[in-house]
């Protein structure tokens, strides 16, 4: 009776154990003379001009070699950034050579420039095929409210993106008249069913589309990504999301619950 007890007890505590396990999200690994370095110290680097050059995402071979040198501390290559920096030698010259006062200092692009649909627009009609083989229809899904987000296998901001997705938006929504249509652009089947299998480890476990040739993405903008466009019950845009900064995704969820009780 005992060894059943323990055994029930094994059993139901290893239960326990794997569904409260927590999913770590990825992280960027920062690497500046070839070593690893924290947030903390990159924004010291900036403020004190030293960054050269900033390089985000890396080849498969170049992660294979981080690898060997800094074991499991670094993940995905797409979550790698290296930082080239200046020498003493090189910041002194090009401190010497900053821009004069009266010199004309270019215009910041505006990231809504981009946009070939905005808010208050109705969004184009479209049809995409997901990586499941189903396919899926706009015009089908009047009286849902719509997320529709554009990213690529190779977008670190994009795939950091979908790691909150599941908790703040999918699961929040999960019981509504809500769906994700989150599409790939320009690439291939096999390489975006790659991708979403490696991003499970994150907890990233949802269905995708595809756009090979940008058919879709030509209709609604041009530029970075990601790009996401919240549409209404009634086939409108009422919310654009450009970029993933820090609370972007809680911003989105957000504009989403606002369609839900206006």
């Amino acid at each position: 009776m005992k060894k059943i007890i323990i055994l029930i007890f094994f059993l139901y505590g290893f239960t326990f154990f794997a569904q409260n396990k927590t999913i770590k999200k990825p992280e960027y690994v920062i690497i500046a003379n070839n070593k690893i370095i924290t947030k903390v110290e990159l924004e010291e680097l900036g403020q004190q001009g030293f960054i050269k050059a900033m390089k985000k995402g890396i080849s498969e071979e170049e992660r294979n070699n981080l690898a060997e040198k800094f074991g499991d501390k670094i993940g995905d290559r797409e979550f790698v950034i290296i930082i080239d920096l200046l020498t003493e030698k090189e910041k002194a010259e090009r401190d010497s050579k900053k821009l004069s006062n009266n010199k004309v200092i270019p215009e910041v692009k505006n990231r809504n420039d981009e946009l070939k649909l905005n808010v208050n627009d109705t969004a184009n009609h479209f049809t995409v095929e997901m990586i499941n083989g189903e396919k899926l229809n706009l015009s089908d899904l009047k009286g849902k409210v719509v997320l529709l987000n554009y990213w690529a296998t190779w977008c670190a901001p994009c795939l950091m993106e979908f790691a909150e997705f599941p908790e703040k938006i999918l699961t929040p929504f999960k019981n509504e008249y809500f769906i994700l249509i989150a599409i790939s652009i320009g690439e291939s089947k096999d390489k975006v069913l790659n991708k979403m299998e490696k991003m499970k480890k994150y907890g990233v476990d949802f269905n995708v589309g595809i756009d090979p040739n940008k058919e879709i993405w030509d209709q609604y903008a041009t530029g970075a990504i990601p790009k996401s466009f919240l549409i209404d019950q009634n086939g409108v845009i009422k919310y654009i999301s450009i970029g993933n900064s820090e609370g972007n995704v809680d911003k989105l969820a957000k504009e989403i619950a606002k369609l839900f009780t206006d």
